[in-house]
């Protein structure tokens, strides 16, 4: 029997509390299943907070958020060793390793390009290595690990650059837009709601929330390794990211936006996406569409524009539209042998 009803439960819980950001919350979920972490990007006050604070109540596990500022140092996210008096054999005292914040099974960076790379760094082997190294010690991260962090434009003043090797880590790199006219208002609404003087000393979702287990989750995550990618599919991911390494092979105007492409991580992540997310909408195998409305949020932090795009204001979401218009799509019959 599938848990994908269990995974659709929780998705619709979280949407309840996060109204007219579908597209989050449904990549947000897609990061858990694909176990992988996102990068959330957007002017402040779109919800990435709050998104991620009703993601981790709706989810068995604990959840600390990390809020990064210019003062921020290392050992502030994975902890320090501290000396004890009266420890040890000799009773003289001994060094013990207190646990920072990043051992949670989600973990909130809160706007993390607001502190300078080398502390931006400090989660980058917790992310990638599943562990932290403290003076010589390896201390091992909980079997789910999710980080999922914010950021502010770059253009906006206190930013720090972050690190391409810090960036590559993300499976995906979301977008938060402006909710419409009808999602507004019922963000009033709600927000109205909850901050009522009957209701500011509960949780008013509390009775519709719906607890997702950790057993749960990595149940979906072994249904979805049996997710298939047929090969003129696998074709596809391959031909769209070697587009962005050799655009010269296409138009010129292609080779001026793009400096660097997408490494063979992104062709990874993109595989691993795509094969959740067709097991999210109910499909057995991943399809040409599913590979399509995956593939900006896979290249979108990997993906490195030229001077002309920066010049022109060409975005990679422009830059990935006229990837899809120009490759090709493979029929049925196509095979990586061809």
């Amino acid at each position: 029997m599938t848990v994908r009803p269990e995974i659709i439960k929780l998705q619709e819980s979280v949407q309840r509390e996060i109204i007219g950001q579908e597209e989050i919350v449904e990549r947000l979920v897609l990061g858990i299943l694909a176990n992988g972490h996102i990068l959330m990007e957007s002017l402040p006050g779109l919800a990435k907070t709050r998104a991620v604070n009703a993601l981790s109540k709706n989810i068995e596990g604990s959840f600390n958020r990390i809020q990064f500022t210019p003062d921020l140092v290392s050992g502030d996210i994975t902890g320090r060793e501290q000396f004890y008096e009266g420890e040890g054999e000799d009773g003289r005292g001994a060094y013990r390793f207190i646990k920072g914040p990043i051992f949670n099974n989600i973990v909130l960076a809160d706007e993390i390009n607001r502190s300078p790379s080398k502390t931006q760094n400090a989660v980058l082997e917790a992310m990638e290595e599943r562990q932290v190294t403290v003076a010589g010690s390896v201390h091992k991260m909980p079997d789910l690990f999710l980080v999922l962090a914010t950021m502010n434009p770059a253009s906006q003043q206190g930013t720090f650059p972050m690190p391409e090797a810090q960036m590559d880590r993300f499976l995906m790199h979301v977008m938060v837009n402006y909710p419409d006219e009808d999602a507004e208002a019922k963000i009033i609404r709600l927000i109205r709601k909850e901050q009522s003087q009957e209701n500011k000393k509960k949780d008013i979702h509390k009775d519709t929330r719906s607890v997702c287990t950790q057993e749960t989750l990595f149940a979906a995550r072994a249904e979805i390794d049996a997710i298939t990618v047929p090969e003129y599919v696998e074709r596809y991911m391959v031909d769209l990211i070697f587009a962005t390494r050799y655009p010269q092979r296409y138009t010129y105007e292609l080779k001026s936006f793009i400096a660097f492409g997408a490494s063979p991580r992104a062709s990874l992540a993109l595989d691993k996406v795509c094969r959740a997310y067709a097991w999210l909408k109910g499909e057995t195998e991943v399809s040409l569409e599913i590979v399509e409305a995956i593939m900006p949020a896979i290249l979108r932090h990997r993906l490195i524009r030229g001077e002309r795009a920066v010049e022109h204001k060409i975005s990679v979401d422009d830059i990935c539209e006229e990837i899809l218009e120009l490759i090709e799509r493979p029929s049925q019959k196509a095979t990586l042998t061809d």
